[in-house]
């Protein structure tokens, strides 16, 4: 069946158990938090084990040791106003981590094809206010395609971006990745882009060569751009992640591919990414950030030039993560749909039979403790009234490996 735009449909019908306020914000279109949602869901009720929050995907890793030294080292140049595009050093130190991690048709040109953002986050957001004035005039109203569920930045973008949002269900039928046969004719035609993670969050699905590069085609097609955010590539227990980029040719058209030193260097404070890839969108986009999107701290900049220049936290970090689904794949076996994800540090867990995800969510805090957030908070209801996250909750395994296996023996115990 053809996907068909869902014009900035609602979040999804209030539950019972929502507040007057998160009921009215629900059915305002756009984008509200997860974190605040389940703040929200959970506030009437106290926990009845000591805290464990697994709801919010904040890296608890140790960082680096060299962060102290170096931000020291660099102090006085707090004073300076940064270049939007980043300095040299880190713009050369990021390319050159690039080649090295990924199987690229060329290097990266760390003059013209890469950016420094503040974080992903910013640069994922900003990026379709500078697709939506790059691209050709569109055939219809023009739309930003999104997985869904998906991080809120996606939809903030298409919409601060004045195009349609269509919502592209990411479910266990199409590998939790959108199902690209699915797309319309029409609905191409008028795509501005498509924001695609790879590992995907929740679920950490992992995109194939062969996958990009059928994306890839259709966006040279059609005329839009692939927003690929891969923030997640250095957190996986078995196979790396492979890049967008690895797949658009020497040229790199219409492909831009977003990293961040959040979860790899587990840095989430420090608000340290880039950009990279087709050079003609990056200048247009560099324009743009140039007089609007925040720049990044010179100091923060050099710390980044360290952290991709070294490899051996990030196996430390990938090791401890490791650990957490060795313990995920012995406690939760093959229960509520579990498999281990390709990437990412996410467990999404089907809790259909369970009474659902509020409800499920609702009572691992009441009678375990863990704060889980539920799977219909991290996604839109689609234009046919389904809400792909319902009936799932999401874990993030960032604790340490005795909370974690703790808040999961609770989860079995519970849940049953």
């Amino acid at each position: 069946m053809a996907t068909t735009a869902s014009s900035r449909a609602a979040q999804g019908a209030a539950s019972p158990t929502e507040s007057a306020a998160s009921r009215a914000a629900s059915t305002t279109p756009g984008e509200r938090s997860p974190f605040a949602r389940t703040a929200e869901l959970l506030a009437p009720y106290q926990p009845g084990q000591p805290l464990i929050t697994l709801s919010l995907g904040e890296p608890q890793h140790p960082p680096p040791d060299f962060v102290g030294q170096i931000l020291s080292q660099h102090i006085n140049e707090f004073r300076r106003y940064p270049m939007a595009r980043g300095i040299e050093p880190f713009r050369r130190t990021a390319a050159n981590w690039l080649s090295t991690r990924f199987d690229l048709p060329r290097a990266i040109d760390p003059e013209t094809e890469i950016l420094v953002l503040n974080g992903s986050r910013e640069g994922l957001f900003f990026a379709a206010i500078a697709a939506a004035r790059y691209v050709a005039p569109r055939k219809g109203t023009p739309a930003i395609l999104v997985p869904n569920p998906l991080y809120p930045a996606y939809g903030a973008g298409a919409r601060a971006a004045n195009c349609e949002t269509v919502f592209l269900p990411t479910t266990r039928a199409n590998g939790f990745l959108p199902d690209l046969d699915a797309l319309d004719e029409a609905t191409l035609a008028r795509t501005v882009a498509i924001y695609l993670a790879s590992p995907a969050n929740p679920q950490g699905a992992v995109a194939s060569r062969d996958y990009f590069s059928r994306l890839i085609a259709l966006a040279r097609r059609y005329g839009f751009l692939v927003l690929s955010d891969e923030c997640y590539s250095e957190i996986y227990t078995r196979d790396a992640p492979g890049s967008a980029l690895e797949c658009a040719g020497p040229d790199y058209a219409n492909v831009v591919a977003f990293q961040s030193l959040s979860k790899r260097s587990n840095l989430p404070g420090l608000r340290v990414g880039f950009v990279a890839g087709d050079r003609n969108f990056l200048a247009a986009f560099h324009e743009l950030r140039n007089v609007a999107a925040p720049q990044v701290p010179v100091p923060l900049q050099h710390v980044a030039v360290a952290a991709y220049g070294d490899e051996a936290h990030v196996g430390e970090n990938r090791r401890l993560y490791r650990l957490k689904f060795d313990l995920a794949d012995q406690i939760l076996g093959h229960r509520y749909g579990y498999s281990r994800p390709a990437g990412g540090f996410c467990i999404w867990l089907d809790v259909s039979a369970h009474g659902g995800d509020e409800a499920a969510a609702i009572k691992l805090y009441k009678e375990a403790g863990i704060r889980v957030v539920p799977g219909s908070y991290l996604a839109r209801q689609q234009a046919d009234g389904s809400n792909p996250g319902a009936g799932y909750i999401r874990l993030a395994l960032v604790a340490d490996t005795e909370t974690t296996a703790e808040a999961l023996h609770r989860l079995v115990k519970t849940l049953g």
